[in-house]
């Protein structure tokens, strides 16, 4: 930390050229302001990309998943090279099963390609059989 604070104090006024890092091989959060496009050649994370994450993305995927990307949430703070991105968890059919938000390095980050034609959406579990006791049927009149 000392010599993250003497340098700060030696280097002459503006920008530091390049991240900080702190002990631990921890580089210092950029700002989303800060933070510029998405580097040329990289590709943009949009609503609807389908992504397969491992633990080249983070450490949290044990467990490889799929996701199907809400949003990138790019007004956060985070360190180079990571995001925050919100979306559905997928089960092996493509339906989602749990909505998330997680943070993940993007170079770890593996796109999908989107099926082409999209599940058939099958009705509730028990909607079928639901019927309310005492419901009118369409056409029915009501007994006085």
């Amino acid at each position: 930390m000392a010599i993250v604070v003497a340098a700060l104090l030696v280097w002459p006024a503006g920008t530091l050229p390049g991240p900080v890092h702190l002990p631990g091989g921890r580089g210092a959060p950029v700002p989303a302001q800060e933070r510029g496009p998405v580097v040329k050649g990289e590709r943009p994370i949009k609503g609807g990309d389908l992504l397969h994450l491992t633990r080249a993305a983070s450490v949290q995927f044990v467990r490889p998943i799929v996701v199907r990307v809400i949003r990138h949430l790019a007004d956060r703070p985070t360190y180079d090279g990571w995001v925050w991105i919100e979306a559905y968890e997928l089960d092996a059919r493509g339906e989602a099963v749990a909505k998330r938000e997680f943070f993940a390095q993007r170079e770890g980050l593996r796109w999908l390609d989107a099926p082409s034609v999209p599940a058939a959406r099958r009705p509730a579990r028990g909607a079928r059989d639901a019927r309310v006791p005492g419901a009118r049927e369409r056409g029915s009149r009501v007994p006085r």
